[in-house]
């Protein structure tokens, strides 16, 4: 099994965790906090499949990630307080789940004959709009349209990643590059407030 995989779903798991998370907060009901979470976990994977021609969408076409999305939701109802005070623990898998997810979008889009700048657009379209679309759902401002750094982040890293890509090095390497430059910077934003906010 192939560790991006495995990071894939434990992004789509912790993703939707947030998502249910925020519905419960929103008084959701639980068909609701069922969709928030799907929404969360997979809407960015969606929304870049649909853009590139890759239908049916990666999601639908293995069940590992709707157990994943089904166990968070689970836990999250079951565990909801205890979840909430672990939000450091939240951060750090969140960060490695937006990496992973810049990743997967650009090596998918790289198999088709579009262009670099819309392979990295949708690097960062996997990572970020479930939860753009979480946030519109449930009225709040999106983080991308807030002064915190976080799209950057990911086109960052992919631009790290698809340059390492050029020079021929091995993959794992360069996906381990793109990923810490990422969480480098989303921690390092997020500690010391910094923003592209003029």
């Amino acid at each position: 099994m192939n560790w991006l995989y495995i990071l894939d779903l434990i992004g789509t798991f912790v993703f939707a965790i947030s998502g249910v998370l925020t519905a419960i907060q929103k008084k959701f009901d639980v068909v609701g906090s069922i969709i928030i979470g799907l929404v969360t976990a997979v809407g960015g994977g969606t929304l870049r499949d649909v853009l590139i021609g890759k239908t049916p969408v990666g999601w639908m076409q293995d069940l590992n990630y709707f157990y994943a999305i089904l166990m968070a939701v689970i836990l999250s109802y079951l565990f909801e307080k205890n979840i909430i005070k672990w939000t450091k623990g939240m951060f750090i898998f969140d960060t490695i789940g937006i990496g992973v997810f810049t990743i997967l979008g650009i090596q998918k889009t790289l198999t088709t004959d579009l262009g670099l700048p819309i392979v990295l657009f949708m690097g960062v379209v996997s990572a970020v709009f479930g939860g753009v679309t979480r946030d519109v759902l449930t009225n709040k401002v999106p983080l991308i349209f807030r002064k915190e750094i976080y799209a950057s982040a990911c086109l960052l890293g992919g631009i790290v990643f698809v340059s390492l890509e050029y020079f021929n090095l091995p993959t794992n390497f360069n996906a381990i590059c793109c990923m810490a430059i990422i969480s480098i910077i989303r921690y390092e934003a997020v500690k010391r407030q910094w923003s592209l906010h003029f």
